[in-house]
């Protein structure tokens, strides 16, 4: 046993599956004398559901994962040199391809038993947003190990509209002598300030989304402590459960045997009273005829 091959099983089992088999093994490799492979089992957190149907798509459908890494590239390196017509075309992919991606996790998910709600479908499309966006939430998307849905830089919408508001690139202008090249240069000037200014508030807007996911990221991991904190405590309550209820059981039998014993008692006094009354009753009678007998006897003397 590695803890490699048990997280592989681990995550690709259903999240209500997921603490009960950690605890097995992590119980096994207490017992085989690995406590430090038991303590990094343990740490294994359960996966979310929107985590847990983003697993489940790239375990199904392994074949819908490249498509997804290269398109994430192709944005990135569009973003980076700000191929404006490039990032328009690639974002009409993006947004087409994640649909279609989130429904095939929305449908495995409830042919697996576990039909998602609107909350963890809109995390499973956050999370391929992220992938296209994060070269690293790629890799870990990729893995099939997500304990949450990820959340992070998705500024290529931002980017796209800005791109989209502004003209298409066009082939440079010829030069021309005097006051045209002057105010041609002029219009390049402002139009770099545009893009410049256009480029620091999309910087703006994807350091407020980082910082808005960043504090989701805590809550959820708040939240996912306190859930397996009950859900131990749950199990807890289980087991003394089947120990009271065991314990019930023992009492119960007990009281069963008590009160046959006493009927049994019951009987055995009132059979030893009838037998004290008849017994009673002869002595009492064998008296009277002694008495009767004498007084026969002086009578005929």
């Amino acid at each position: 046993m590695d803890l490699e091959t048990v997280a592989d099983e681990l995550y690709g089992l259903r999240p209500d599956e997921f603490t009960a088999a950690r605890d097995r093994h992590a119980a096994q490799a207490r017992e085989n004398g690995d406590r430090a492979l038991a303590e990094q089992i343990k740490g294994l957190r359960r996966p979310s559901l929107a985590a847990w149907a983003s697993n489940l798509l790239v375990r199904e459908q392994p074949g819908e994962v490249e498509p997804l890494v290269q398109l994430g590239e192709g944005l990135r390196q569009a973003h980076r040199g700000l191929d404006g017509e490039r990032l328009r075309e690639l974002s009409r992919q993006q947004h087409a391809l994640i649909h279609a991606l989130a429904s095939q996790a929305a449908r495995l998910a409830e042919e697996a038993g576990h039909p998602l709600g609107e909350g963890a479908r809109r995390e499973i499309e956050q999370t391929l947003h992220t992938v296209l966006a994060d070269e690293r939430a790629a890799r870990a998307w990729a893995s099939g190990r997500l304990t949450k849905a990820l959340s992070g830089a998705t500024g290529f919408d931002v980017v796209a509209a800005a791109a989209d508001a502004a003209p298409p690139r066009r082939a440079p202008a010829k030069p021309s002598p005097g006051g045209r090249d002057e105010r041609a240069g002029e219009r390049r000037r402002q139009k770099l300030a545009e893009a410049r200014r256009d480029a620091a508030e999309a910087e703006r807007r994807l350091r407020d989304r980082e910082k808005e996911a960043a504090a989701a990221d805590r809550a959820a991991e708040q939240a996912g402590k306190r859930t397996e904190e009950l859900e131990r405590r749950l199990e807890e309550l289980a087991r003394e459960r089947e120990r009271t209820e065991e314990r019930h059981r023992g009492t119960r039998a007990e009281e069963h045997e008590a009160r046959d014993r006493a009927r049994a008692a019951e009987r055995a006094v009132r059979e030893a009273a009838g037998r004290a009354g008849t017994a009673a009753a002869l002595v009492e009678r064998l008296t009277g005829e002694r008495r009767d007998h004498r007084g026969a006897e002086g009578g005929d003397g």
